[in-house]
């Protein structure tokens, strides 16, 4: 909107005043409205799962309203962004229902929701950006038939969107996580000069999610739930597809898919397959280190974050030598 209003304002201004009223809108309706929010009941199957009974849950619509706020009055218009937005907000809003619901929305609605999400971003990037991509460690570039690229691309978000939410267990774990893979992709951007308009998003859900970590590490006070977590898989999808280098989402995320999807693949095999792997490996991750390693919630945090930082580091660096 201010860039109507201000068209001569510079890009990296517009950014830092949005990323100053995402993060202080966050702290303040945080504050004020988390009583308000729907309680947790405690995961009956998780490690400490009771310790979060009572509390707030559901803070995931606090802060990607707040993103969604900054974004539509700092960064510039486009019809693409705009159904991102809403793609973002649709996502957000099912699982903060699924929040509130007395009881759980079933795993199979949920998977054809995020089904739906996936397959309107697959059709939305394809139509505004093509179906080119780049191996960016190996410099190269080339494009996919438009078909297998939408394949693809949902495949991507859908798996995004679930392992984020399944990693979602331990205070301060998967905002961490979200915010270091999201650097990651803002540094793959700057190292192949992607315009601001790509990278400026990242800025300002990074620092909601900061000032969400504000009120959430540990001991939290309040926890994202399902319209957090959901959010920031479909925000990690988007934005490694901006990049044009989707299948960097891999190493860029990869604790993230190992801790949230471990537990996918296992449960899929048992149920589908009647294939019984993994069975000394209790999934999610967070909850195998916590109960068999004995790692306190904050080394969980921390080891992953460090291993995460070092994935990241080592990508970065071989993108860099092809720069």
């Amino acid at each position: 909107m201010f860039h109507f209003l201000f068209p001569d304002a510079p890009e990296s201004a517009m950014t830092l005043l949005g990323l100053l009223l995402g993060f202080a809108t966050t702290v303040i309706f945080t504050a004020k409205l988390a009583d308000r929010l729907p309680k947790d009941g405690g995961r009956e199957f998780a490690h400490d799962g009771k310790l979060s009974a009572g509390k707030p849950r559901g803070a995931g619509i606090i802060f990607v309203l707040a993103y969604v706020l900054a974004a539509l009055l700092f960064l510039p218009f486009s019809g693409e962004r705009i159904i991102y937005l809403i793609l973002l907000s649709v996502c957000m809003l099912t699982g903060f229902l699924d929040d509130a619901a007395k009881s759980p929305w079933g795993e199979y609605k949920k998977g054809l929701l995020d089904l739906g999400v996936a397959i309107l971003v697959a059709i939305t990037y394809l139509v505004f950006n093509g179906s080119e991509a780049s191996l960016a460690i190996f410099g190269v570039t080339f494009t996919m038939p438009a078909w297998l690229y939408v394949i693809l691309t949902i495949v991507l978000v859908w798996a995004s969107v679930n392992v984020t939410n399944c990693a979602d267990g331990v205070d301060g774990l998967s905002g961490t996580l979200t915010i270091i893979s999201l650097l990651s992709i803002f540094a793959l951007d700057l190292l192949r000069e992607m315009e601001a308009g790509v990278s400026a998003p990242i800025i300002l859900f990074c620092g909601v999610l900061l000032a969400y970590l504000w009120f959430n590490a540990t001991p939290s006070k309040l926890m994202m739930g399902d319209a957090g977590s959901r959010a920031m898989g479909l925000f990690i999808a988007i934005a490694i597809l901006k990049s044009g280098c989707p299948f960097l989402y891999v190493p860029l995320a990869l604790v993230l898919i190992l801790d949230g999807g471990l537990g996918l693949i296992k449960v899929s095999l048992i149920r589908f397959a009647k294939i019984h792997l993994m069975k000394n490996v209790r999934t999610p991750l967070h909850d195998h280190v916590r109960k068999i390693w004995n790692w306190s919630n904050t080394q969980c945090v921390y080891r992953f974050a460090i291993i995460q930082i070092m994935l990241s580091a080592v990508v970065l660096y071989l993108v860099a030598c092809r720069a």
